[in-house]
């Protein structure tokens, strides 16, 4: 039987010490979510942050903008927010309308203010082992491991995505720890060749049974980062969960596991700012 790898209740946990060290700063952390559109699932993750932040102690300020806003009109006021002294992160919820160019949109927030670690100045600097900020999934996969003593050094780990958010940083992480790290994509031959030799396997593809028994090593370590909906619309990830655990050493469930983890590893993304920001008055 599997350890279960309880990401909410090390989110809370996190949480909790993020708030207690907030309170030693001369000024509440803040955070400006901006939010462009009606997207129903995008409005879910903004109420959820925003919750997190007053769990925090933190001050947030939304920036609702309409669907049809002009890329000058977003730029400006990401610029505003550059400047602005209460405002320690900034977050541009993703998906952005066709109309509006992502990589610009991102690339305009201040880097000191780029929590989400988007900026090709933090992403920079994690390649590089000297990082800003770390990007908050997989940062919260390795506060996982970490609470659940699980080492990466010397382990062969197989990572399911190449994402900028999610896949690319992953891998780094986990080769930063002495991991021995292998990515895997849409082209890559007999997948379950490689799964198969994995001690730490993390998926980040988004696609509902993607990982059966017979692609898990006995005794690896399963971190599923996907977020799915399977047919009858409940939410899974790319493992198949009943199949797998029972083969695992350990394995994180969905929901459940990763995602409260990256709101937690936000948080902290936000403290540390608002400690910098404040050691530079």
């Amino acid at each position: 039987m599997a350890t279960r790898i309880d990401g909410k209740a090390l989110a809370a946990k996190v949480k909790e010490e993020v708030a207690v060290e907030a309170e030693q700063l001369s000024r509440r952390p803040g955070l400006a979510v901006i939010l462009v559109g009606n997207d129903p699932a995008s409005r879910v993750y903004v109420n959820g942050k925003e919750r997190d932040c007053a769990e925090c102690g933190f001050r947030s300020f939304e920036h609702a903008l309409p669907e049809d806003t002009a890329q000058e009109t977003l730029l400006g006021l990401i610029e505003e927010l550059n400047r602005d002294p209460q405002v320690d992160g900034i977050l541009c919820q993703l998906p952005l309308p066709a109309h509006l160019d992502e990589d610009a949109v991102l690339n305009a927030i201040a880097p000191d203010k780029d929590v989400d670690c988007f900026h090709p100045y933090n992403v920079g600097r994690l390649m590089i082992g000297d990082p800003v900020f770390l990007p908050c999934t997989p940062a919260g996969v390795m506060e996982m491991l970490r609470e659940y003593g699980i080492s990466v050094r010397g382990k062969r780990c197989v990572v399911l995505g190449r994402s900028n958010i999610v896949g690319k940083p992953m891998a780094m992480l986990l080769l930063q720890q002495d991991g021995t790290v292998t990515v895997c994509h849409s082209r890559t031959p007999d997948l379950a060749a490689i799964t198969r030799q994995a001690d730490i396997l993390v998926s980040a593809v988004g696609r509902v049974g993607l990982i059966t028994a017979d692609m898990v090593k006995e005794g690896a370590v399963v971190i599923d980062v996907a977020m799915n909906r399977n047919e009858a619309g409940k939410l899974c990830g790319d493992v198949d969960y009943e199949a797998v655990e029972p083969r695992a050493a350990c394995i994180t469930p969905v929901p459940g596991g990763v995602g409260p983890m990256t709101r937690a590893m936000l948080m902290r993304n936000i403290l540390a700012a608002a400690r910098r920001h404040q050691a530079e008055i």
